[in-house]
């Protein structure tokens, strides 16, 4: 952690009952954004392997997809290669009632883009020195901004490689990409300082996460998530049943449909 110091994990009963209490806190958010018309953009970033996709599926999966979107954007095009850096980027952006979570985004040009040199130094420090202009721009606009960096040691980020380099149910979720940022570490630590030096305003700063814990990180993110908005409680509306129409309709019969198979009884 933070002072070097090794906590113990949180334990599985304490984390499924503050994850089930945080998730009903997170649609009382979603309802709140939805009536108030509020535009809340969240971009989670960070170490391979550090947590957030775990995160981002707690936040999303007892919400309304309607209102909470997960965005996670392939590499470019090579449409997209020839635009305006931010323009794909945009067109992601919450509308009013909207919550967008992006899985990655536009610190790809500061991070992995710059490391494997996918871009030019030109268009890394152009985007260093555009980017904080950009944010305040989006801020300006009415949207809420939120950055989340997830932070793990070297020695938890190996222990989750070999895990899943181990495990043929999770070998899918380590790409050549990620093996790579693996093995060029330094390169990426000097690439996330030096990002976070040009982009950690005042108007839009970043949250660091420690995510050597998953499960603490998944609350502690959660938990700061819905700290940002001062939202209120609209479940204690009381919905009343309509009565059902008399049923006089005659349907077809059940046999002239297809049925999956009843494997498990």
């Amino acid at each position: 952690m933070s002072d070097g110091a090794k906590i113990e994990k949180l334990s599985n009963k304490v984390y499924e009952k503050e994850l089930v209490r945080l998730q009903r806190e997170l649609v009382k958010l979603q309802e709140w954004v939805r009536y108030k018309g509020l535009k809340m953009c969240v971009l989670f970033e960070g170490r391979d392997a550090a947590g957030k996709g775990g995160t981002i599926k707690r936040i999303a999966e007892r919400t309304n997809p309607r209102i909470v979107r997960v965005v996670a954007l392939d590499k470019p095009t090579e449409k997209e290669a020839t635009q305006w850096y931010f323009q794909r980027y945009v067109e992601h952006l919450p509308a009013s009632g909207e919550i967008v979570l992006f899985d990655r985004s536009w610190y790809n040009r500061a991070g992995v883009e710059h490391v494997m040199g996918y871009c030019t130094q030109e268009e890394y420090e152009e985007f260093l020195r555009s980017c904080p202009e950009f944010e305040r721009m989006l801020i300006r606009s009415g949207i809420i901004l939120v950055k989340y960096w997830f932070s793990v040691s070297d020695e938890e980020q190996e222990r989750r490689f070999q895990v899943r380099i181990n495990n043929p149910e999770k070998r899918w979720k380590l790409s050549e990409m990620d093996l790579e940022s693996r093995a060029r570490w330094v390169d990426y630590s000097r690439a996330k300082d030096r990002m976070f030096q040009f982009t950690d305003t005042k108007w839009s700063p970043w949250w660091v996460v420690e995510a050597d814990d998953k499960k603490r990180a998944r609350l502690n993110c959660i938990s700061h998530l819905l700290s940002q908005v001062d939202y209120g409680d609209l479940s204690s509306k009381e919905l009343k049943m309509p009565a059902r129409q008399p049923d006089t309709y005659v349907r077809p019969p059940v046999s002239d449909q297809s049925f999956v198979p009843d494997i498990f009884d």
